[in-house]
């Protein structure tokens, strides 16, 4: 068996993109180790290590040859008919086929011949060489670079191992300055973006004991560039080091303080570090004062900070830095942080002490000088249109919980809902807005329900997100994503494959666990005729809008058997119940449920293909009434059939009426028997009319009755 040594591949470059770098080194080594399986230098058993750091994407991989296999080839030539003769000899276009093989009129002889669809084709049979570790791997090279998932390419001019050095000039995410390649202890001769393969790495810019790192072989990578560079290589390794010292930190500090999560923040922290150090920081007290989410979001986004939070959540005045050095004495670090820090700080309480001095109803005036979009108008006629929303649906909860005063909350909450946009903070953190309209709504005076309505109209955000914390919060959030869906689908602006500018998908996901999980009594269609009456007024331009009643209403349908198969439902279950397109959509959870335990019952398949087979004759009988005569009931088992449903189907039904819709079905399950007795011994196109009606009449009833859950008939298979 030919030997495998460990093959270790690394560019050097100059520092890469933080929130790209994982991804960056991910699909790098991924595509070194397909293209080099490919090839038949690795097997599928091989162990891929991917490395990446702010200066370097690196792959090690084990088991590697360093001359792969060589493989029998068989190849097609052409059809026999063409190839030889009458005679058996080969005709000149079969010999200059061979010809441009590498072979001659004595390869004829040895030719394969076999079927090859109708025909015969004569096939040439040769081995290929297995290719040489520096072929294969300049090629997979060359194919990982090709591919990297690079957000914006850079092209740099070469200085020197090119044809015009200071002119010739190469493109990649950034400056490459090294290559190494080593199988094993040897380096394997191959070259990338104008670089010669080596042994020679860097260190830590600051920190490395030697520089260059010359690397002994392939497996020395990561201990070696620890050691003599100061440098953790691997992502993972350096993001678990900097999560153990965060939390060491705040052990250290005391007093049960916690480093936020923030899984985002955390890798890319870890793309811009070689070697963390993380030290505590603080800043003045005072500034406390503003609401923690502006403080977090600054040092966050602002400066890549760790901001610490006491037991209750609650931000203190400490904070947390990761260090790409570790200097003996770190105050002048600790010092230019905190000192980095202040201004931004600074800015947010000038901005939060400036906001409040005017109110949140005094500033509703300006939205009207925000476009929201070219022909839905402004954002001050879009707050017009979810008031009139919101209105309309708080006016309809309110007859249902006899909240008297819930039309006025959500309709005071919708006009100012959008007021903290043409605020300064939210000017500077667009990601606050909802969460300072909330700050200056309690500032103001106004009601809490108001204010958490305010704060709450964008949930969820995404999914997984929590909702609404109340009514007043649920009416407007629906009523805020009703508006979008409306106005974008009646102007024509729907998502296409992965386009959804507007977040379309994510609004009627939005508007559906508002309806299901808040288990809200309001009627679909009624509420997107709502929405769109709220669009009355003419638009800009004076262009109307089209109904989109209809397409959105089967959009959020296609969301919401979407979002049920995920959750375990059977495409079968999901259609039976979602084909009658059922209004109150917060039933549904209790229809699939019912659904799901009949399809366990040993009557189920045998009813589902029943009716299927009773909705079939039905389609085709458009002279049926739901009408039965018991003296035209002549045939025992259409007799036994009506006596059973005059026993089940009562009951059924209360059991539907009262909600328990699991157990109207297991009732109707009864009827097994009976049914396949009917369709056994009644024909149900008699000659007679009379007769005939009468049976179809019967068979409506039960198809009625059977249906009133789901329809039964998509479970059949």
């Amino acid at each position: 068996m030919t030997p495998t040594k460990n093959l270790l591949v690394e560019l050097f470059v100059e520092e890469l993109p933080p929130k790209a770098l994982k991804k960056l080194g991910d699909a790098f080594a991924g595509v070194l180790r397909d293209q080099l399986v490919a090839q038949g230098l690795a097997s599928a058993e091989s162990v891929l290590t991917a490395f990446a750091s702010p200066r370097r994407l690196a792959a090690h991989l084990t088991g590697v040859l360093a001359q792969a296999a060589d493989k029998a080839v068989s190849q097609k030539l052409m059809p026999v008919s063409v190839g030889l003769d009458a005679s058996g000899n080969a005709t000149p276009a079969l010999l200059k086929r061979l010809g441009a093989l590498g072979a001659d009129a004595a390869a004829v002889p040895a030719l394969k011949r076999a079927p090859d669809g109708k025909a015969e084709a004569l096939f040439y049979e040769s081995t290929a060489k297995g290719a040489t570790l520096a072929d294969g791997l300049q090629k997979a090279l060359a194919e990982a670079i090709a591919k990297l998932p690079i957000p914006k390419v850079m092209s740099y001019q070469l200085e020197s191992g090119c044809e015009l050095p200071g002119w010739s000039s190469v493109s990649f995410v950034r400056p490459a300055h090294g290559l190494v390649a080593l199988h094993g202890t040897e380096v394997v001769a191959i070259e990338a973006l104008g670089l010669q393969a080596g042994r020679d790495t860097h260190g830590h810019r600051f920190e490395a004991r030697v520089d260059p790192v010359v690397l002994r072989d392939a497996d020395s990578y990561a201990p070696q560039l620890a050691d003599e560079g100061a440098v953790i290589a691997s992502f993972d390794a350096r993001r678990a080091e900097i999560v153990r010292q965060l939390a060491a930190a705040a052990a250290k500090v005391g007093g049960g303080v916690k480093p936020i999560h923030d899984d985002a923040l955390l890798d890319e922290v870890t793309a811009l570090v070689e070697r963390p150090n993380v030290l505590v920081c603080e800043f003045e007290r005072e500034f406390l004062d503003v609401p923690q989410e502006c403080l977090i979001l600054t040092m966050k986004a602002n400066q890549k900070y760790f901001p610490l939070l006491d037991a209750a959540d609650k931000l203190t005045h400490q904070f947390l830095v990761v260090s790409n050095i570790s200097p003996d004495d770190a105050s002048a670090v600790i010092g230019g942080n905190e000192r980095v820090v202040r201004p931004r700080l600074a800015d947010a309480k000038f901005f939060f002490d400036q906001d409040r001095k005017k109110s949140l109803a005094s500033r509703v005036e300006s939205l009207a000088k925000v476009v929201y979009h070219n022909k839905l108008g402004t954002q001050g006629e879009r707050v017009e249109r979810v008031m009139r929303i919101a209105q309309a649906i708080a006016t309809q909860l309110a007859e249902s919980t006899g909240d008297t005063g819930l039309a006025a909350k959500a309709v005071q909450a919708a006009q100012l809902a959008k007021a903290d946009l043409v605020t300064d903070m939210v000017g500077e953190f667009p990601e606050l807005q909802g969460t300072m309209g909330r700050y200056y709504a309690l500032h103001d005076g106004l009601d809490a329900a108001v204010a958490d309505a305010i704060e709450d109209h964008y949930k969820p955000r995404f999914a997984g997100d929590t909702l609404p914390r109340d009514t007043v919060g649920t009416v407007v959030a629906m009523a805020d994503k009703l508006e979008t869906l409306v106005g974008m689908f009646g102007i024509g602006n729907l998502p296409t494959g992965d386009r959804d500018p507007f977040a379309l998908r994510r609004h009627a996901l939005g508007v559906l666990r508002m309806l299901i999980e808040g288990k809200l009594p309001l009627q679909l269609r009624a509420v997107l005729a709502q929405a769109f009456a709220a669009f009355s007024a003419p638009l800009a331009g004076g262009a109307a809008l089209t109904d989109p009643t209809d397409a959105l209403e089967s959009f959020i349908f296609d969301r919401l058997a979407g979002s049920l198969r995920e959750q375990g439902a059977s495409a079968q279950e999901v259609d039976a119940v979602l084909a009658s397109r059922p209004q109150r959509l917060a039933e549904v959870p209790a229809l699939l449920a019912a659904v799901r335990a009949f399809a366990v019952l040993p009557e189920a398949p045998a009813l589902a293909a029943a009716n299927k087979r009773i909705g079939n004759i039905l389609k085709k009988s458009p002279e049926a009434d739901a009408h039965v005569s018991e003296l035209l009931l002549q045939e025992p088992a259409e007799k036994a059939l009506y006596d059973a449903m005059q026993q089940t189907v009562p009951a059924a039904d209360a059991q539907f009426a009262a909600g328990d819709y699991t157990a109207s079905l297991q009732t109707l399950a009864a009827l097994r028997a009976p049914v396949d007795a009917f369709f056994d011994g009644v024909m149900v196109n008699a000659e007679q009319v009379d007769l005939r009606l009468n049976r179809l009449g019967l068979l409506m009833l039960l198809h009625a009755a059977m249906n009133r859950v789901a329809q039964l008939e998509r479970l059949a298979a």
